[in-house]
C-alpha cells in the first residue's frame, strides 16, 4: 500500500476517484459464469442485431450501380486519369439523424432496437418496388429506413444500463457493436457478388428476410431487464444488480437541465462528432477513391471496401477484453483507460489517414493505410463511444442519443464538403480530404481527454451524492 506523505490534490482526486469501479459491497459478489450467461447471449444476439443493421445499411451501396445501369439513368464521370485503368463502383451513404435515447428511457430499449431494426429490413424488402416506381419513393424510403436504423444505438446502450456490470462493460458492448462491422465486411462483397450473377433485387430480398428472422428471436429470448429475465440464474441475476445498485438512479424526471450543462458529456459530443467525421469519409468515400484514383474493377472494390471495417471488427473485440482487464488486475482508473482507448482509436487513424494521401498510386500501400487506420479505429470502441455509461448509466440511452444527434453531422456535410474539394480528383486534393479529418481527429481526441470523466456525476444518481464509478 502506498503511503500519503501529503494531502491529494485536486487533479489527483479526480483520476483516482474511479479506480475502484465497483462498491465494496459488489465486490464481495463474484462474477458470475461467462458461458451460457444471459448477458453474453444478449450481447451475442445484439451482435447479429447490428450485423443486420449495417448489412441493410449498405447493400444500397452496391447495388446501386446495377440499379442505375439498369435504368439507364445519367452517371458522374469524373474519374482521375492520375493512375493506371481500373474501374469500380460509386458508394452512397444515407444518413441516420433521429435520436432515440428518450423513446428507449420509456418504452424499453428491447422494444425499440427490436422493431427499429424489423422496420429497417421490412422497408428494405420493399425497395426494388419503390426503385420501380422512382427516384423520390426511393429516397422516401430509405429516409425511412434512417428512422429505424437511429434508434437502435440508443436503444443498446439503454439495455445495457441494466445488464452490463461496471467491470464487464468494455468486453460486453464491444461484443455487440462489433457487429456493426462485420456486416459492413460480409455486406459489400456479397452484395457485389449477388448483383453480378444473379440481380441486384435479390440483394434487398436476402437481407431483408434475415432481420425478419433475427427480429423473432430477439423478442422471443431478450428481456429489457436482469429481473424481468424468465432463464437468467438466481447468481447471475444476482451479481448484475448488486454491481449496478448505487450506480443507478430512481428520478422519475430526466434532469435534462443538468445533462446539457455537464461537460464530461459535451466531451463525448465533441470525440463522437470528430471520429464519426473520419469514418463516413471513409465509410462514404473510400470507394469513390478507389474507383476514382486507385482505379480498380469492381470484384476488388467489393472486397477492398471491405478490408478496413474487416480489420475495425478484429480490433473492436480484443480492445473491450484488454480495457476491462486493465481495470480489474491492473487497477486502471475508468477515465485512464478510456482516455488511453480514446486516443489511439482516434490520433492513430488520423497518422495513418494522412499517410494515405502521400503514397501516390501506390495501390497496395493505399489500401493498407487506409486498413490499419480503420482498424485502429476500433481502439476507440473502449473509449468515449462507451462512456455515457460511465457517467450515467440510467441515462446513458438519452446521452447516446444527444452524441448521436450531433455525430450525424458529419454523415450529412463532410461528404459534401469532401466532394467539394474534390471538382477534378486529384492527389493533391484528396490529400487535403485526409488531412482535415485528420486534424478533426486529432482535435477531437485532445478535447475528451482534457475534458472527459470516469466517475458517476451526481446529477445522474437519485440521491446526488455521487458514488464514483
Amino acid at each position: 500500500m502506498r503511503p500519503l506523505l501529503r494531502g491529494p490534490t485536486m487533479n489527483e482526486e479526480e483520476e483516482n476517484s474511479d479506480s475502484t469501479p465497483l462498491l465494496p459491497s459488489a465486490r464481495q459478489t463474484e462474477a458470475a459464469p461467462v458461458c451460457c450467461s444471459a448477458r453474453y447471449n444478449l450481447a451475442s444476439l445484439a451482435f447479429f442485431g447490428f450485423f443486420v443493421l449495417y448489412s441493410l445499411r449498405v447493400n444500397l451501396s452496391v447495388a446501386l450501380v446495377d440499379m442505375v445501369e439498369s435504368n439507364t439513368t445519367l452517371t458522374d464521370n469524373r474519374t482521375s486519369k492520375e493512375c493506371a485503368e481500373h474501374s469500380a463502383p460509386i458508394k452512397v451513404h444515407h444518413n441516420r439523424t433521429i435520436p432515440g435515447g428518450y423513446m428507449a428511457s420509456r418504452i424499453g430499449g428491447k422494444l425499440l432496437l427490436g422493431f427499429g431494426i424489423l422496420g429497417t429490413a421490412v422497408f428494405t424488402l420493399f425497395t426494388p418496388m419503390a426503385a420501380d416506381l422512382g427516384v423520390v419513393t426511393l429516397i422516401v424510403l430509405r429516409a425511412l429506413e434512417g428512422l429505424g436504423e437511429g434508434v437502435t444505438f440508443p436503444a443498446m446502450h439503454a439495455m445495457w444500463s441494466s445488464w452490463a456490470p461496471p467491470l464487464e462493460r468494455s468486453k460486453l458492448l464491444t461484443i455487440s457493436y462489433a457487429g456493426a462491422q462485420l456486416g459492413t465486411v460480409i455486406s459489400l462483397p456479397l452484395s457485389g457478388i449477388i448483383c453480378y450473377y444473379m440481380n441486384w433485387t435479390y440483394v434487398f430480398y436476402l437481407f431483408g428476410v434475415i432481420g425478419i428472422v433475427w427480429f423473432i428471436l430477439w423478442m422471443w429470448l431478450v428481456s429489457d431487464t436482469p429481473e424481468t429475465h424468465k432463464t437468467i440464474s438466481h447468481y447471475e441475476k444476482e451479481y448484475i444488480v448488486s454491481s449496478l445498485k448505487n450506480q443507478l438512479s430512481s428520478q422519475k424526471a430526466v434532469p435534462w437541465a443538468s445533462i446539457l450543462k455537464s461537460l464530461p458529456l459535451w466531451a463525448i459530443v465533441v470525440a463522437h462528432f470528430s471520429y464519426n467525421w473520419t469514418f463516413y469519409t471513409l465509410l462514404t468515400l473510400l470507394p469513390t477513391y478507389m474507383k476514382e484514383i486507385l482505379r480498380f474493377n469492381v470484384q476488388e472494390n467489393g472486397i477492398l471496401s471491405a478490408l478496413p471495417y474487416f480489420g475495425c471488427w478484429l480490433c473492436m473485440i480484443p480492445c473491450g477484453q484488454a480495457a476491462d482487464y486493465l481495470r480489474v488486475k491492473w487497477n486502471f482508473s475508468t477515465i485512464s483507460v478510456r482516455r488511453i482507448f480514446t486516443l489511439v482509436g482516434m490520433v492513430g487513424p488520423a497518422v495513418f489517414l494522412v499517410a494515405a494521401g502521400f503514397i501516390g498510386c501506390d495501390y497496395s500501400l493505399a489500401v493498407a493505410f487506409l486498413t490499419i487506420s480503420t482498424t485502429l479505429g476500433g481502439f476507440a470502441s473502449s473509449g468515449f463511444s462507451i462512456n455515457h455509461l460511465d457517467i450515467a448509466p440510467s441515462y446513458a440511452g438519452i446521452l447516446l442519443g444527444i452524441t448521436n444527434t450531433f455525430a450525424t453531422i458529419p454523415g450529412m456535410i463532410g461528404p459534401i464538403i469532401a466532394k467539394s474539394l474534390t471538382p477534378d480528383n486529384t492527389i493533391r486534393e484528396w490529400q487535403t480530404v485526409f488531412c482535415i479529418a485528420a486534424a478533426i481527429n486529432v482535435f477531437g481526441a485532445i478535447f475528451f481527454i482534457l475534458f472527459a470523466k470516469g466517475e458517476v456525476q451526481t446529477w445522474a444518481l437519485s440521491d446526488h451524492h455521487g458514488h464514483k464509478s
